[in-house]
């Protein structure tokens, strides 16, 4: 899956929420630090797992499902095996009317979530991170050391 820079640059940067599918309270885990990454460059996060409903995560309430979600999530950010896909995008699909983005977690791939987000008119990103994209497309690897291949003035 290669998806071109351009792209997912204007998919991150129209984005403003974003709810967060299978989120941890284990800071140690990669869905809370994704998600804790994507609160404090300025998107509004929201937290969903059922098994962690009603606690307080980012300053958000965390939601057990998509339909507890506020309407305006116009991202769904999933951190589930792949097998779990399709009915979370139908759910988002169902409940979400602001949505545009559907993005997979690296290893997440679902060919058949994919067909069906895309049916809708919703872009599709999946086996990509968005924290990873963020800090490669918007100049914040380079201050590690990376070369990310794009030129910018920046540090």
């Amino acid at each position: 899956m290669t998806y071109e820079d351009a792209f997912l640059k204007d998919v991150l940067t129209r984005t403003k929420v974003v709810a967060v599918v299978g989120v941890s309270m284990d800071p140690v885990r990669p869905s809370y630090y994704v998600a804790r990454y994507l609160s404090l460059k300025g998107y509004r996060v929201i937290p969903v797992n059922p098994g962690h409903a009603g606690k307080i995560l980012f300053g958000e309430e965390v939601r057990a499902s998509l339909a507890d979600c506020p309407q305006n999530v116009d991202m769904v950010d999933i951190f589930r095996r792949s097998e779990h896909v399709l009915p979370i995008v139908e759910e988002a699909l169902e409940v979400l009317p602001n949505l545009r983005t559907v993005w997979m977690q690296i290893g997440v791939v679902n060919h058949e979530a994919e067909a069906l987000a895309q049916e809708h008119g919703k872009d599709v990103i999946m086996h990509r991170c968005p924290k990873i994209e963020y800090q490669r497309l918007f100049g914040e690897l380079r201050m590690g050391g990376f070369n990310t291949g794009i030129l910018s003035s920046k540090l």
